[in-house]
Order: structure tokens, then C-alpha cells, then sequence
């Protein structure tokens, strides 16, 4: 299967840091983090990260289809080293 992103919703994690977001392979929810300094917003407010997230999305998924290699571990992870 390949992963679709039919839901755009998406929330800031304090505590990581980061964006999450979930994608899908075929029922399955596969959840994912874009960290903050993948976004280049790594002090930023959560609402900048959140812009930034809207603004990257279609490399952010392209990445995500990247280092998926199926349901592995709890979280799937973008950083730096993910995005152009």
C-alpha cells in the first residue's frame, strides 16, 4: 500500500516539539512528527510551526512517503535530514 493524506488536520506537540499529522496505509492511521527544526521554526510559536507545516505540506508528505517502511515504530519522525 501507499500512504494517502486524506485528513489536512494537524497539531502543534509541545512537548516534542514538533507537528504531528496522520497518514494513512490503506485503514491504518500512521501517525507522524515533523520536527520544528525540519521547519526551521525551532524556538518559534506554535502557530508560526503551524504555518510552516501549511506552507511545506506537499514536501512534507513526499518525505513522509519516503521514510515510511510500514507500521514500525509508534511515531514516524521527519528532521532536517528529511526535507530540501
Amino acid at each position: 500500500m501507499t500512504l494517502t493524506f486524506p485528513n489536512r488536520s494537524r497539531n502543534f506537540d509541545q512537548a516534542r516539539k514538533g507537528v504531528r499529522f496522520i497518514a494513512y496505509d490503506g485503514m491504518f492511521e500512521v501517525p507522524f512528527l515533523v520536527d520544528a527544526a525540519a521547519l526551521d521554526h525551532e524556538s518559534a510559536p506554535a502557530e508560526a510551526c503551524l504555518a510552516a507545516f501549511d506552507a511545506g505540506r506537499g514536501a512534507i508528505h513526499d518525505a513522509a512517503k519516503r521514510i515510511y517502511h510500514g507500521r514500525q515504530p509508534a511515531i514516524y519522525v521527519i528532521g532536517p535530514a528529511d526535507l530540501p
